[in-house]
């Protein structure tokens, strides 16, 4: 691959301008746009310049997701994205099924490719004006691409208000939800998450459900778009009051584009190290303030110590846990480290002022705050092959286009290609026997990533009363790969 090699003092603006001036002419951005009669070259190489620069100035990683590297590489790749035959050769080469959502507004200028990426004009992350459609593309194993419409303008439908009630009936937004003792979720509203769990379904599963794989153990890839990166996919709930996970191996990816980069990435670790990384329940910082206010501090996570003792054992690693799970501890032991488990509070605030949201809670030491940020992991340099958050709302940050911004993108962006996330904050007696079983699975199942965390979610959907309460066991999501 071409690679634009770019002084370090060089302004974003001027990053974008010299790569997309190494990529296009006037005449050849024409034809990669299919618009061949009165085509203005010049107006589309501005326009594709702006579309990257909007991008990168909500996420500082867009740049370096796109080229592969990291914000301290001066050597920047080409970044256009896959074309349609490329598409078809990811499915083809992952053996997975991969359906991509895009949500289309009144104003947005629609070219039937546009859907995969921004390469004909259209800024995903911007759409003024009323929902409009649904667009779905589905791309089989076989490299077969079909796609299918729904009419959101008809039927009254906003995706945003649609999540957001689905969380709040959940009893998942913090303003809402009242916990027991035993860290168990008092007041969702059972009837109204099944039907907003069933609308869901119903709008983004039954359209493509012919396409879908008939085998369970089959591979399907959701890449979200805007508020449907807050969907939990696994417990989308079918007529037949089925779950999405009793039927499919379901992955989540941020994009087409990072399902082919993490796949490359994960071809390229080294397959001798054992070593691990697993921290639960750190002695806690405290959470800093802009203003005067006094801080305060994260509580303890007891569940999450015996999963993290747990894990370790299963691991065969050392367990840093209390005042032993230092953030600079952590930070000189993830570098060589194949599996990386974290059972701590996971935070959405910048807290380093980079527009990066997202910190993982460790222990303070000396003038540390105990706050590994994701602008400090995607600096990183992981060969790690899988990372797990198992903390409160590490899945989600500022939505975007190209996926959530937040610590699983800083891992992806750091070298991780399969990251493990919750998409809410779990109560964690029942998220330590969830990852128990996850990693029992994994190891003594012979099961790849996505199969063993699929096995363990039905597992403790059948336990007791769980099947009618998801919020104990359909947090987690793998993005990624699934090897």
């Amino acid at each position: 691959m071409e690679t634009a090699t770019v002084p370090k003092n060089l302004s974003l603006e001027e990053k974008i301008d010299a790569l997309i001036d190494a990529q296009y002419t006037p005449e050849s951005i024409c034809k990669d746009m299919d618009r061949f009669y009165g085509c203005d070259g010049e107006a589309l190489i501005q326009e594709k310049k702006q579309d990257y620069l909007d991008d990168a100035r909500k996420d500082p990683t867009v740049l370096d997701m796109l080229t592969g590297g990291s914000p301290s590489n001066t050597a920047l790749s080409n970044i256009q994205p896959p074309n349609v035959e490329q598409l078809k050769q990811i499915a083809r080469s992952q053996q997975k099924t991969i359906v991509e959502y895009s949500i289309i507004s009144e104003t947005t200028y629609f070219h039937p490719q546009a859907i995969f990426h921004n390469n004909y004009g259209v800024n995903r992350n911007a759409f003024p004006g009323k929902e409009e459609k649904l667009v779905i593309w589905v791309i089989k194993p076989t490299g077969e691409i079909q796609t299918r419409q729904i009419d959101l303008k008809n039927k009254n439908i906003n995706f945003k208000e649609l999540v957001a009630n689905t969380r709040v009936s959940m009893g998942l937004e913090r303003s809402m939800a009242v916990f027991s003792k035993e860290g168990s979720i008092l007041n969702p509203s059972a009837i109204q998450t099944k039907n907003n769990l069933k609308k869901l379904h119903q709008l983004l599963i039954e359209p493509i459900a012919d396409l879908l794989p008939n085998d369970p153990e089959a591979k399907v890839v959701f890449v979200p778009h805007k508020q449907l990166f807050l969907v939990p996919f696994a417990v989308l709930i079918d007529s037949n009051d089925k779950y999405l996970i009793e039927k499919h191996t379901i992955i989540t990816a941020p994009s087409i584009q990072a399902l082919k980069v993490t796949h490359e990435k994960q071809q390229k670790l080294p397959k001798n190290s054992k070593l691990a990384v697993v921290v639960g329940n750190p002695t806690m910082p405290s959470i800093p303030t802009s203003d005067n206010k006094p801080t305060e501090q994260l509580s303890n996570l007891e569940g999450a110590e015996e999963e993290g003792r747990q894990v370790a054992q299963r691991l065969n690693t050392q367990f840093l846990t209390g005042n032993k799970a230092t953030k600079a501890t952590v930070l000189k032991q993830l570098p060589n480290a194949r599996y990386i488990h974290l059972a701590t509070h996971g935070l959405l605030e910048d807290y380093a002022g980079f527009g990066i949201p997202g910190a993982i809670a460790l222990a303070p030491s000396g003038n540390d705050n105990g706050f590994l940020t994701s602008s400090e992991i995607q600096e990183l340099n992981l060969k790690a092959e899988l990372a797990v958050l198992s903390a409160c709302d590490t899945g989600r940050g500022d939505i975007t286009g190209d996926g959530v911004v937040g610590l699983s993108r800083a891992l992806i962006v750091a070298g991780v290609p399969s990251v493990v996330v919750s998409l809410w904050a779990v109560p964690d007696a029942p998220t330590a026997e969830l990852m128990v079983e996850f990693y029992r699975n994994f190891q003594e199942g012979k099961l790849d990533k996505a199969q063993a965390l699929r096995q363990a979610m039905l597992k403790m959907m059948k336990e007791g009363n769980n099947r009618d309460n998801p919020v104990k066991w359909g947090a987690f999501s793998l993005i990624g790969q699934a090897g």
